[in-house]
């Protein structure tokens, strides 16, 4: 089958109107000890006035490389090795550093992906947003820096600004520090606002808050939007235009809703059939593997069918006859005091769920819902103040010492940050092997060939073995993460946001490798997330948690067809893209 040509980038159709942003055979490199390593090369993007434009594709395809390119501020050996890029006529590309400085902040804001790295934890919100302010020349004098800081605040959908200004970073949600840099992005009312991945972390509902605000804000400004994101169902969502990139290259632009209904390329049809939040079934384990993307000179035609896997693996699953639970929680409670503070906190409030041998569970709801926290109870991390927890049948309460020992080996954990849970000082063989030696498995050479036999079980190479975390990728890493979950054989495995934070195609070959694991090991999953996307695709049950209860417990298609409870309607409704039709 022949490999369908892609979309030109100026595909979309001729505009009369003088771009705003024309950006032309843009080429960016990295200079390295062996040479220049091209990170963008050719790529062709046109933006106007007044439009919003979403950049999308996987780590390492360029696209947060070009947004910096823009604004002059590749890091460390990046350079621009040709191209132009024409803002309102006049070329960035040739202007000095000071010259840069009177278009970056002024004329161009930007919004970086991780706002508790870009933000000092030193320094107050306030000094911050009053400090981009006064470089900027938006206003001068205490007084007047004051009132527009607190302005911009109120703008980007924090309230209680004035009250706000003396709290320093951590002391706000995700959702809050993310508005303080939409805030400070917006202050000067820039022509252009570049957002790089500024909802990534974010749970569906503030992420939708957080998306509303931002759109509100460049329309009554008229300041148009470069939108970065790797999720295809949010950029077809908030943009009129999309941008696919890989390895550098523009491979397809167009009108959004016009690609995803018929992606052109190999490559944004994979991602369109790994979106989780464009899938409409769960994905199960199917004799159908996911493999790297070819782009040899025949091409590649064969797309990720999620629907296809999952509705096999449903068809089983109904047909199974009922299996006994392996874990049970009864009237689950964690109530914390806090210091200073005459009234307690309840973080979990009577909950009640089971999970059968082999099947997943997912819990999900907002941050702070309690979820991690239940997670953090049945790994016994935290003790219950009410309730009981039964892992096949046995009470693990009264657990201790080697008993407790048992359970842990019996049951696994994955975390949402692989590289914060993996000890950047130990490489990925003795990662995976310290629970074997930590439980005394087996003699050297018996821990060592176990480790290798994980490495191939997750699809990866051998050689990673004596790498170390910071030398992977964020998809390898996570299955380092699962490796060491597997390496004593365990029964139960409990994934707190396990790929919230990887790129739609990594994400897909993570689930699809969680879901052939469960099949081939008969493990039972409890999945925590605020992603019902993901839940769809890899859960066979739901519990719904708010505010430390569980609302509403359904089959996954229960709960997607039929939600019976308000705030469960508001989190299907927060999935970006999930009314949009598909071609793929």
């Amino acid at each position: 089958m022949s490999t369908p040509s892609p979309r030109t980038p100026d595909s979309s159709g001729t505009d009369a109107r003088v771009p705003l942003l024309q950006i032309t055979n843009l080429q960016v490199g990295f200079q390295t000890q062996s040479g220049v390593i091209p990170a963008v090369r050719g790529a062709n993007i046109t933006l106007h006035a007044g439009e919003t434009l979403a950049i999308v594709g996987e780590s390492g395809s360029g696209k947060s490389t070009t947004a910096h390119a823009i604004i002059n501020l590749l890091p460390g050996s990046g350079k621009i090795m040709g191209g132009q890029i024409l803002f309102d006529g006049q070329d960035l590309t040739k202007l000095s550093q000071k010259q840069m400085q009177e278009v970056r902040g002024k004329l161009i804001g930007f919004v970086p992906q991780d706002p508790m790295s870009n933000l000092n934890p030193v320094w107050s919100v306030g000094f911050q947003v009053q400090e981009a302010i006064r470089a900027n020349g938006i206003a001068q004098g205490r007084a007047d820096v004051k009132k527009h800081a607190i302005q911009v605040l109120k703008e980007a959908g924090l309230g209680d600004a004035e009250k706000r200004l003396k709290q320093f970073p951590h002391q706000f949600s995700g959702g809050m520090r993310q508005r303080v840099l939409i805030g400070i992005g917006l202050s000067s009312r820039p022509k252009l606002l570049i957002a790089d991945e500024p909802t990534s972390a974010l749970d569906v509902t503030v992420q939708r808050t957080i998306l509303d605000n931002l759109e509100k804000l460049t329309r009554d400004t008229g300041t148009a939007l470069l939108f970065i994101t790797h999720d295809l169902g949010l950029a077809a969502e908030r943009a009129e235009h999309l941008v696919v990139m890989y390895k550098g290259q523009v491979v397809e632009s167009g009108p959004s809703k016009e690609i995803l209904a018929n992606p052109l390329h190999p490559y944004t049809q994979r991602l369109v059939a790994a979106a989780p939040s464009l899938a409409s079934r769960r994905i199960q384990s199917s004799a159908h593997k996911l493999t790297e993307l070819d782009y040899s000179a025949t091409g590649v035609t064969e797309g990720l069918d999620l629907i296809e896997t999952a509705e096999a693996r449903a068809g089983q699953l109904a047909a199974a006859p009922k299996r006994e639970d392996a874990i049970v929680v009864e009237h689950l409670t964690k109530v914390y005091k806090i210091r200073g503070n005459k009234e307690a906190f309840t973080a979990v409030d009577d909950v009640s769920f089971s999970i059968q041998r082999g099947t997943t569970t997912a819990l999900v709801g907002e941050s702070g819902s309690g979820k991690s926290t239940v997670a953090k109870m049945l790994l016994r991390l935290e003790d219950a103040t009410h309730g009981e927890i039964r892992i096949d049948g046995t009470n693990t309460a009264p657990l201790k010492g080697k008993a407790l020992l048992d359970l842990r080996r019996k049951m696994q954990p994955v975390f949402q940050d692989p590289y914060g849970s993996l000890d950047p000082l130990r490489n990925i063989g003795n990662t995976i092997g310290e629970p074997l030696n930590t439980h005394k498995v087996g003699d050297k050479k018996s821990r060592r060939d176990r480790v290798f036999e994980l490495l191939e079980q997750v699809s990866l190479p051998r050689a990673l073995a004596s790498r170390y975390p910071n030398e992977l990728s964020g998809g390898q890493r996570q299955r380092v993460a699962i490796a060491r979950a597997l390496a004593l054989k365990p029964d139960i495995v409990i994934l707190d946001e396990a790929v919230s934070a990887l790129d739609v195609l990594v994400q897909a070959q993570i689930l699809q490798l969680l879901s052939d694991l469960q099949t081939e090991l008969d493990l039972t999953y409890l999945f925590i997330t605020h992603d019902l996307a993901v839940v769809r695709v890899i859960a066979d049950n739901v519990c719904v948690m708010q505010r430390g209860k569980i609302v509403e417990t359904a089959t996954t298609d229960e709960v997607f067809d039929n939600p019976r409870m308000e705030y469960t309607k508001e989190l299907l409704n927060a999935i970006p893209g999930a009314g949009i039709a598909l071609g793929v």
